[in-house]
């Protein structure tokens, strides 16, 4: 297993992370029980996956409750780092949602207790907040880490501008700033290119992608002519959205095509390719079963060749919203690390339209 430290932290942590949204959960995410949840934890401690992510809401606080009876056993918290996070509704009073610091705080102190730890070692807003003060969340995270209660803080679902607007309102107070991002970024929905993977890699920040395969979609399970009748997508869930099921099958035709090539699964490929870009930190892989946990386990040790990659970047190019950007991202991606002093032409350019 390859560990990378969550942005400008001092935070190893693996490039695969072991997400949680189905223990204590349902159908339509997936189902898994405290036994199947113990088996699935220790699998992925043994492949080298040292962080868990959760969430407050997952579940109405069951799946921290499950990990945190996993955990408490067998010596696994002193091998694992847990992520989890806040904002969405908790409870029916006017004040049991948000970013507010009485909701941060209050949500810490109830993860602590269903986690069974003294420290949760990132914590994330769960989404952006637009009726608290941005000084107010950042001050109240900043609080917690001085506390002890949380080592790293992190961000889920901002925009660009949000994650700027935070990191300049904790840079203004010498408070904690964000070390991560967790965000969707998938070869079927590539707009984080446009700014935040930018933004990672000009403020130091590490990414976290979720549903990494789009609910399964982009696994080569599913194709054109049908797939499997269980699944995320067939027991009704609509996230991630798919506005274009032709360009979809696109994308999947061409994974499929390198996996049989390679002699792997679709999922292998999908997740391969994710690990290989710029700004990535770790991929958060789920599953309903062992097999499916086993299969994903793979992706940390493939490594695809410079052409597989020029094929699955041609097939999931997105719009090019600004062309002299994108074009420069594109082509310097597959080179390392960008040098974004290199865009500043190409973004005045723009402006001069």
């Amino acid at each position: 297993m390859e560990y990378r430290l969550l942005g400008r932290s001092g935070l190893k942590v693996s490039v695969l992370t072991m997400g949680t949204m189905t223990f204590g959960g349902s159908e339509k995410v997936g189902h898994t029980d405290q036994a199947n949840a113990n088996r699935q934890i220790d699998l992925c401690l043994d492949h080298g996956i040292n962080l868990l992510d959760t969430a407050n809401v997952y579940n109405a606080g069951v799946s921290e409750e499950m990990i945190g009876v996993a955990l408490s056993e067998g010596g696994r918290r002193q091998k694992a780092l847990v992520a989890t996070k806040v904002r969405f509704k908790m409870g029916n009073g006017p004040n049991e949602i948000g970013l507010s610091r009485h909701h941060i705080v209050a949500q810490a102190e109830a993860s602590l207790k269903r986690l069974k730890t003294d420290a949760i070692d990132l914590y994330q807003v769960h989404e952006w907040d637009g009726l608290t003060p941005i000084e107010e969340t950042m001050e109240a995270l900043d609080t917690l880490v001085k506390q002890g209660k949380v080592r790293y803080i992190g961000c889920s679902n901002y925009s660009g501008w949000h994650i700027m607007k935070a990191l300049a309102a904790a840079d203004v107070r010498h408070g904690q700033r964000f070390v991560s991002q967790q965000i969707h970024y998938t070869l079927h929905s590539r707009e984080a290119e446009y700014e935040l993977v930018p933004i990672t890699l000009d403020q130091g920040l590490g990414i976290l992608i979720w549903s990494p395969l789009a609910g399964g979609l982009l696994s080569g399970k599913y194709r054109r002519n049908g797939g499997p009748d269980s699944g995320r997508h067939v027991g009704g869930s609509k996230e991630p959205p798919v506005p274009n099921w032709d360009r979809l099958y696109d994308i999947v035709d061409v994974v499929v095509e390198i996996a049989d090539a390679r002699g792997v699964s679709g999922a292998q490929v999908a997740l391969a390719w994710e690990l290989g870009r710029p700004g990535v930190t770790s991929v958060i892989i789920g599953g309903r079963s062992e097999a499916q946990f086993q299969d994903n386990l793979a992706a940390a040790e493939l490594k695809l060749t410079d052409e597989e990659r020029a094929r699955l970047d041609k097939v999931s190019q997105p719009p090019m919203l600004y062309p002299y950007w994108h074009q420069t991202f594109t082509a310097a991606d597959r080179a390392g690390p960008i040098d974004m002093t290199l865009l500043a032409p190409f973004v005045e350019e723009d402006r001069r339209g």
